[in-house]
């Protein structure tokens, strides 16, 4: 039987440190799959993000199922690695169209999280273009989790492109995605990873 293994993606200017990928990672290692993850620190810039990811895809698929988690920003880019190798995916809050959302970001950003400095520019606005998934070809590949209370977000633009697929919609909340620890054993199960607890 083949194990599984997930690449999870933090959201934009964040990192493996979020909120989110230490309860998911903490959560894997007390039940002794804490291997079964990787979180690695996506590049600011799309085309650099999409490189790392698929290398750590290809490397993931080598030796186990890949199956895909994503926050915000990172959710866009596990839809584009999704449909590129098959595997399911779980969305959570997803950033729809960071070519339009991130406009606003346009000129220098620091991360969250490392205080590193980087600028945003329009060809970082072009490659998102580029990388954006027009159409799913599966929607039960996905897991979307949504809260309506996002307040960076406007959840409507994912429960429309999304349609079809598997969903959790919150009342309130937030982009965060508030009580995220409520759903941790959903997420495994959906990434086929329950049963090898």
């Amino acid at each position: 039987m083949t194990m599984n293994k997930i690449l999870y993606m933090h959201g934009f200017n964040s990192s493996p440190a979020s909120h989110k990928a230490v309860l998911l990672h903490a959560y894997m290692e007390q039940h002794g799959i804490g291997d079964r993850i990787e979180i690695p620190q996506i590049p600011a810039v799309p085309a650099d993000a999409i490189e790392l990811l698929q290398a750590h895809a290809e490397s993931i698929s080598r030796n186990y199922s890949l199956s895909l988690a994503g926050s915000s920003l990172g959710g866009f880019y596990a839809t584009w690695l999704a449909e590129r190798y098959h595997c399911p995916a779980v969305l959570i809050n997803p950033a729809v169209k960071p070519h339009k959302l991130l406009r606003k970001y346009l000129g220098e950003n620091t991360n969250y999280y490392t205080a590193e400095s980087w600028i945003l520019d329009e060809s970082h606005i072009e490659q998102f273009r580029q990388l954006d998934i027009e159409t799913i070809t599966q929607p039960q590949r996905y897991l979307l989790m949504l809260q309506t209370g996002d307040q960076t977000l406007d959840y409507r633009q994912a429960l429309e492109k999304y349609s079809g697929s598997p969903s959790l919609v919150e009342q309130g909340g937030s982009h965060e995605f508030s009580g995220f620890e409520r759903h941790i054993e959903k997420i495994l199960s959906f990434c086929n990873l329950t049963n090898e607890i």
